[in-house]
């Protein structure tokens, strides 16, 4: 099952919508690949956050207190 913009797995929530949407590219694509949800899931959230560090960019959303 793909995944959009606005359908998207829970563990995904708290990233900034930057780096939730190249989860779900990079996610997308493994499961094309034929990995597994779960794995795809793991590894997309890794490679994204990576991604978004390497351009400085915030990678989770701040919790409130």
């Amino acid at each position: 099952m793909p995944w959009t913009k606005k359908d998207y797995p829970q563990s995904m929530k708290n990233l900034m919508a930057p780096v939730r949407n190249k989860a779900i590219d990079i996610a997308n694509a493994l499961l094309n690949e034929g990995y597994e949800e779960g794995r795809a899931i793991a590894i997309a959230t890794s490679k994204a956050e990576e991604w978004g560090e390497n351009r400085g960019k915030k990678i989770r959303k701040d919790k409130a207190s």
